[in-house]
């Protein structure tokens, strides 16, 4: 039945009329497919109104099911579980979703169950379930655990993944498919046999809807969300993509001065003076900071540079306390803040209206990262994004050349999604059997029917329950990893003080300890991680949620601080901060770089030449004429190798424009296989465009045998050969023991110390490696090691365009613009901030001359 002669239309539509707004086309059409039972991914632009797709969507099936009794049928049961990354999206959506039924007079009711959660709240949805419930992957998970968790989804019509391309790609994510596949299989269906069965209970049973806005692999995104609806057989499904350009206007903000020998992270502040104009020419302005740490330094320099945005800037990220970052984001709805300096804490979803204008500190790192955080101004349908890019050094303005580029091209990165996660899986098995218990030959089908297990076998099924309910070769003579009991079959979890422990543990977001920061006379600050404080003394001022604190003393794993008058302070920093340059940024980047060298430059996209040159490229031609003239300036198609000598010793510095991951990996790669010729030792750095190896003699690398250096042959095991890999394979096998249950990260309040759960998990990992090698979680840490931390895939398609183009060797008499920032990054750890730039603005002066 067409859509538009439904009565649950026709309401909808008479409501948009009354509101002077006319529904999208892909909305429609996401609409009609919901009417007809079908499952799919909406792929449209920030501030669309994709929210809308699916939930007006569930309004209009509902009212047609109800035609007579729609606005007065109440107590329906969940109708909606709509499933987003963060919980911070939850007040807003709920916020939204209640002002569309209020209008149209319905009697649902909104729910929202996270970690925020009050108990009292969660106990009246015990007694009476909502009928949307906006929950997190890790509450659902909970909600699984829970005993009769069955009846909760009896009655569940539409599963709605919001924001599934930042979910793709991660241990959250396989939560997510795991979740379906579970409601899916407890929905009591028939028996189903044959592919014609499978399409048609997948059209009848309740729908499966992912929202997405931007991702490169799209297909492939629905594929892994809708894949338990389709068990053994291609995945249907419907694709929903809007035919609508965001108009987004970039605009970098070009230093006064180019330095011609930039390095990372000084430029930015230099700059502050023109943000504030944009500021106060702005109703409100998003400020995005890479990293928490930097985010502190830039609120209390703005309000240094500008006092009377005193009260009128607040600042946001992950670290600060709960209770201010909801203020923060009232004041933002309201439109009573001038700005906001954020991290990627308000990166999603969220709707704030009085935003007009997005600053971007730095590299975004990505295409999708940017466009997403550009998305954050102009929230509306119709309306332009504005962003201005700002610089932390020079080379950093080709990043917004790129950027352009690659945005007017759609060329945005792919979510890779994961296989075969055991940790994810213990996990998970756990939970079923501290709910209801789980027979393994019902849940096998289940959990096979996702994209992530797919491929996995019997023998690692039986594997996996030997392990959970025998703790495995290794570890059977200890009772506290023999957690599942199997009784007639049935395996479960009995033990009350094991279930409260996993509960407590669910989730795969493993960070170092948090420790709470709190000032002695009350009221909490936010949290901070555990090394951090660990590295105070009573004192010690350091800044945290934008006020100065002075650290006292710890009780009860809680910094207790007081307010501090001094001027100088520590800024914290976060692990895991920096994040490496993408592959697709990375190629337009070297495509710009390209067109630089080129004699007539200019923008030229995917194929395309043009006399026109870009403000960007433009304002760096000294810098360009200068590389040129010491070195090198490389085309698309040229890895530039730089041998160097000075004071230090001989360097030899590479420019593949990869990311660090990468580059942490080749220049490893390298070391080793030079090694192999000869004696000799290195040290190394690197950054996103490239890396350092450094040495007290000669670096014997040449035309002769530079290919060979940078070939793909024996790859795996040399770079296995190259790092120490059963060391990094123990910091991954930390992560994958608290996900999978082996090591306990405390109670509330009691948490364990970071290092003393990293001693546990490497004992653990030590017992494994010598009695149970074939451990499915002991290969699943080197296996990420080799896929995340070392990139190896993009290390390889890395290496076949090295071999494909050609390798420019060049031997400056001098640094260059180049290797500069590498060179600056090496000696970081040798100076203070402060004597770090005294020391650069010396080298840059003696280069200069």
């Amino acid at each position: 039945m067409e859509v538009q002669n439904t009565i649950g239309y026709k309401i909808i539509n008479n409501w948009f009329h009354e509101k002077e707004m006319v529904p999208f086309a892909f909305q429609q059409e996401t609409w009609q497919h919901i009417v007809d039972g079908k499952s799919g991914l909406v792929n449209a632009p920030t501030g669309c109104g994709k929210t809308f797709s699916v939930f007006v969507g569930a309004i209009i099936d509902f009212i047609n099911h109800h035609p007579e009794n729609y606005k007065t049928k109440s107590k329906n049961g969940l109708q909606l579980l709509w499933v987003t990354p963060l919980r911070a999206l939850a007040k807003d959506i709920g916020r939204a979703m209640e002002e569309v039924l209020a209008e149209l007079g319905l009697d649902w009711k909104i729910g929202i169950r996270n970690g925020d959660t009050e108990l009292s709240e969660r106990q009246k949805q015990k007694r009476q379930m909502p009928e949307v419930l906006i929950t997190t992957p890790e509450s659902l998970h909970l909600l699984l655990a829970q005993k009769n968790c069955t009846e909760i989804f009896q009655r569940l019509k539409i599963i709605a993944v919001d924001e599934w391309h930042e979910l793709l790609g991660s241990k959250r994510g396989v939560q997510v498919e795991l979740a379906i596949s579970r409601i899916i299989g407890r929905r009591q269906l028939p028996a189903i046999s044959s592919k014609e069965e499978i399409l048609a209970t997948a059209n009848r049973q309740l729908s499966v809807w992912g929202i997405s806005a931007t991702v490169g692999n799209f297909e492939e995104a629905k594929e892994v969300l809708l894949s338990p609806l389709f068990p053994g057989i291609a995945v249907g499904g419907a694709s929903v993509i809007a035919d609508l350009r965001k108009n987004i206007d970039i605009e970098p903000i070009i230093p006064d001065e180019i330095e011609k020998y930039p390095w990372s992270g000084h430029l930015g502040i230099k700059l502050i003076n023109k943000i504030i104009p944009i500021i106060h020419n702005s109703r409100t302005t998003l400020i995005f900071i890479n990293t928490r740490g930097m985010s502190e330094t830039w609120y209390q320099k703005l309000l240094s540079a500008s006092p009377d945005l005193a009260g009128a800037i607040a600042l946001h990220h992950g670290s600060i306390d709960q209770g201010l970052r909801s203020w923060v984001e009232e004041a933002l709805h309201e439109g009573k803040l001038k700005a906001v300096v954020c991290t990627a804490s308000l990166d999603l979803g969220v709707d704030f209206r009085p935003v007009e204008t997005v600053v971007q500190v730095g590299s975004p790192k990505g295409v999708a990262r940017f466009l997403q955080r550009a998305g954050r101004s102009g929230h509306q349908p119709g309306e332009a994004s504005k962003i201005y890019f700002l610089p932390t050094h020079s080379l950093e303005l080709v990043e917004a050349a790129a950027l352009k580029a690659a945005m007017s091209l759609n060329f945005i990165e792919s979510r890779q999604p994961l296989i075969l996660c055991f940790d994810v899986l213990v996990q998970y098995l756990s939970t079923l059997a501290i709910s209801d218990g789980f027979y393994p030959d019902e849940v096998f089908l289940e959990v096979k029917s996702t994209h992530c297990y797919k491929l996995m076998t019997e023998e690692e099924w039986n594997w996996i329950l030997h392990f959970i309910s025998q703790g495995g070769i290794a570890l059977q003579q200890y009772d506290e990893f023999k957690k599942v009991e199997v009784v007639d079959g049935l395996f479960k979890i009995n033990s009350r003080k094991v279930a409260m422990r996993h509960r407590l543990s669910i989730g795969t977001i493993v960070s170092d300890a948090m420790m709470k920061v709190k000032f002695v006379s009350g009221g909490y600050v936010g949290v901070i991680e555990e090394y951090f404080i660990s590295r105070l003394s009573p004192g010690d001022a350091f800044t945290l949620a934008g006020r100065n604190l002075e650290f006292v003393m710890i009780k009860e794993m809680t910094a207790l601080v007081r307010k501090s008058i001094s001027k100088k302070t520590i800024v914290p920093s976060w692990q895991g901060g920096r994040m490496p340059l993408s592959a697709n940024l990375g190629f337009m980047l070297r495509r710009k770089l390209g067109d630089a060298a080129d004699a007539d430059g200019g923008f030229r996209p995917l194929g395309a030449s043009t006399k026109k040159r870009e403000i960007e490229i433009e304002v760096l031609k000294p810098l360009f004429e200068l590389q040129k003239n010491l070195s090198h300036l490389p085309r698309e198609n040229e890895l530039l190798i730089e041998h160097i000598e000075t004071g230090d010793g001989y360097h030899i510095f590479a420019y593949p424009f990869e990311g660090r991951l990468v580059h942490e990996a080749m220049a490893a790669l390298l070391a080793y296989r030079i090694s192999r010729m000869m004696p000799i030792t290195f040290s190394f750095a690197m950054n996103d465009y490239g890396f350092e190896l450094l040495s007290d003699q000669p670096i014997p690398v040449d035309d002769s045998n530079v290919y060979e250096l940078f070939s793909l042959g024996n790859l795996s095991e040399d770079i296995q050969r190259s790092v120490n890999s059963a060391e990094m394979a123990k910091r991954k096998f930390r992560d994958i023991a608290v996900i999978g249950g082996l090591v306990f990260q405390g109670y509330p309040g009691e948490y364990i110390k970071t290092r003393h759960i990293q001693s546990s998990a490497s004992l653990l990992f030590n017992v494994l490696s010598e009695y149970d090698k074939n451990n499915l979680l002991l290969r699943q840490a080197y296996n990420e090691v080799m896929e995340q931390q070392m990139e190896e895939a993009r290390l390889r398609n890395m290496l076949e365009r090295v071999q494909k183009g050609k390798i420019i060797i060049t031997f400056p008499q001098r640094l260059t613009p180049f290797c500069f920032p590498l060179k600056v990054d090496s000696m970081r750890e040798n100076f203070s901030s402060e004597q770090l730039e005294d020391r650069v603005k010396r080298m840059q002066m003696q280069l200069g001359r």
